[in-house]
């Protein structure tokens, strides 16, 4: 049966092969969600996600090799993290409210608060690397911020020594010192004043009172648990590979258009909002082509990501008259009405550039810079745990000739 976002009480039954009774008991434990139907009071909706994760909990008791095939590609637990817990409707921080973190503090105390739990700024007692990037930047102006990222940051791990020193002390000062060198490599200098500060002057000229909003949106990218991205950089750094490979790894992954890149789609669908100029139009026409609506959708919010509801209230609060605004909450409210898909952070993000008018490659260069400092606390923990990450495959490939 297609995925739907609500069923009824006789077929969310029959979906999971159980009794009416027994749904009502799921409901009073908390494991499915239901709801008044609008059409009758007295009759309810139960949550269609709920129901396919009980299935998918049934399955797995059955077969134990789905079970690991639902850990790699459903969301599922599969390594322990004291760093980052994803809720419905929040993110923490080592137990600290993310989004309220995000309005109340700066990237750099919260990056120090991921990687050692507590908001000290760590002392660092090596100098800026590679002082030389300013020469090296004028060879690589025509690629974007995060090419040149990938570009750069090898030759900066060439010229830490430092950064072998894998105790996790030695590790915050290494990772400090990448998040000051990046930023330095999107922007030409060195955020001497504070890394949003330095991003507002270069990317956002116009708009002083913008400094708060992109501290924000590094804050609210800065972890997200287990993503494709962060585990990669865990199994760099389980290898034992430096902060600075691990951050490479990261950044390798995050360029897919499945992960990071996906802000490029995103701001590829306002493009054409504009181009058709009438937005339901625009969303039926990707709905025909049976094409997702790009800055919708999570595999771990089952509604609105909060991150995104947060950002694009403070774009609000600060821009209320912005076009670029209007515009995203009209894309929001027809592919609401249209879909059972909630919108996610990248729409909030390529929202954010277009009001500050950032330049092309920003939206992924705010996500890597944000995620740095998640990068750097899931290499500190794989570091501490001392295991390589090496999980067997189960071959399905054509048997041996012998």
């Amino acid at each position: 049966m297609k995925k739907r976002r609500h069923l009824t009480a006789s077929e969310a039954s029959s979906e999971l092969n159980i009794s009416l009774s027994t749904l009502y008991s799921y409901v009073s434990r908390g494991l499915i969600r239901s709801e008044e139907s609008a059409g009758n009071k007295r009759d309810r909706l139960y949550h269609g996600e709920d129901i396919e994760r009980l299935k998918a909990r049934k399955e797995a008791r059955k077969n134990p090799g789905w079970e690991a095939k639902r850990a790699l590609h459903a969301g599922e637990p599969v390594l322990e993290s004291a760093i980052t817990l994803i809720t419905d409707d929040c993110v923490f921080y080592r137990g600290h409210d993310a989004l309220m973190l995000a309005t109340t503090e700066s990237i750099e105390r919260v990056a120090a608060l991921i990687w050692t739990g507590n908001l000290e700024l760590p002392v660092l007692t090596h100098p800026d690397v590679f002082p030389g990037h300013r020469k090296a930047l004028g060879q690589l102006d025509h690629l974007k911020p995060i090419e040149r990222f990938q570009t750069l940051l090898p030759v900066a791990a060439a010229e830490d020594l430092a950064a072998y020193d894998l105790r996790p002390e030695a590790v915050v000062k290494t990772g400090m010192r990448i998040l000051r060198f990046l930023t330095a490599v999107a922007v030409g200098e060195y955020p001497d004043k504070g890394i949003a500060q330095t991003l507002q002057k270069a990317w956002a000229t116009d708009f002083e009172d913008a400094v708060d909003l992109i501290n924000t949106t590094l804050i609210l990218y800065a972890d997200h648990e287990l993503n494709t991205s962060t585990f990669a950089a865990r199994c760099a750094a389980s290898a034992g590979a430096t902060p600075y490979g691990a951050v490479c790894a990261g950044l390798a992954t995050l360029q897919g258009y499945k992960h990071g890149a996906a802000s490029e789609r995103t701001e590829a669908l306002f493009r054409e909002a504009e181009a058709i100029g009438d937005v339901e139009q625009m969303i039926v026409q990707r709905l025909r082509r049976g094409e997702k609506i790009s800055g919708f959708g999570h595999a771990v919010y089952r509604d609105v990501d909060p991150r995104a509801k947060l950002l694009l209230e403070q774009i609000g609060a600060r821009f209320p008259q912005a076009k670029d605004l209007t515009l995203a909450h009209e894309i929001i409210d027809m592919t609401h009405r249209l879909t059972s898909v909630r919108y996610n952070i990248d729409l909030a993000l390529t929202t954010l550039v277009r009001v500050l008018d950032m330049s092309d490659g920003s939206a992924m260069a705010l996500f890597a810079l944000g995620r740095i400092a998640g990068w750097i606390g899931h290499a500190i923990e794989q570091y501490e745990a001392d295991l390589l990450i090496r999980p067997r495959a189960k071959y399905v490939g054509p048997q041996p000739v012998i």
